[in-house]
């Protein structure tokens, strides 16, 4: 008995076209962001959670992560991969870049902040840079939201929990 052939092409074809779907699930572990980076810690319940989602997106989408930032939020390229390979979380390379944006400072300034502070987080570098939550916050979940439609990424599991 001859298989038919269409059985055949359709094995053929799925044996070609799984070499060429696992190389774009498994990007370069060395350009790749840490997945497992600690949570974000800006204080605020809706943004929090979504930072450290960006860092799961980025850990898997690494070039549309950086050009969504560079596109919409205005920041050098090379500064958002100098950052991201230095090891500074997805999450606050947006958070410092959107931070940048709504205030009308340089990204650059924010991410160095963020880099002096150490262990005293957000939070220290908002006062630091005379920056106040109350008045950004609304406009950097703005600049959140957006990305989120962009990317076509639902959210709606990252509600805080009442």
């Amino acid at each position: 008995m001859r298989p038919r052939h269409g059985h055949a092409l359709a094995l053929l074809a799925l044996a070609l076209a799984a070499p060429v779907a696992l190389a774009q699930e498994a990007p370069d572990a060395a350009r790749q962001a840490p997945a497992d980076a600690a949570p974000a810690g800006t204080g605020d319940a809706w943004i929090d959670p979504r930072l450290d989602d960006m860092q799961r997106y980025a850990a898997r989408y690494r070039d549309a992560f950086v050009d969504e930032i560079v596109r919409y939020l205005e920041a050098p390229r090379e500064l958002v991969v100098e950052a991201l390979d230095g090891g500074m979380p997805a999450g606050d390379v947006y958070y410092a870049c959107a931070l940048a944006r709504v205030s009308g400072r340089a990204c650059r300034g924010v991410v160095e902040a963020w880099r002096a502070e150490g262990e005293g987080g957000w939070p220290a570098v908002l006062e630091r840079l005379d920056l106040s939550p109350r008045e950004l916050h609304p406009r950097v979940r703005e600049e959140i939201r957006a990305s989120y439609r962009r990317w076509a990424r639902p959210d709606d599991h990252l509600r805080p929990r009442r």
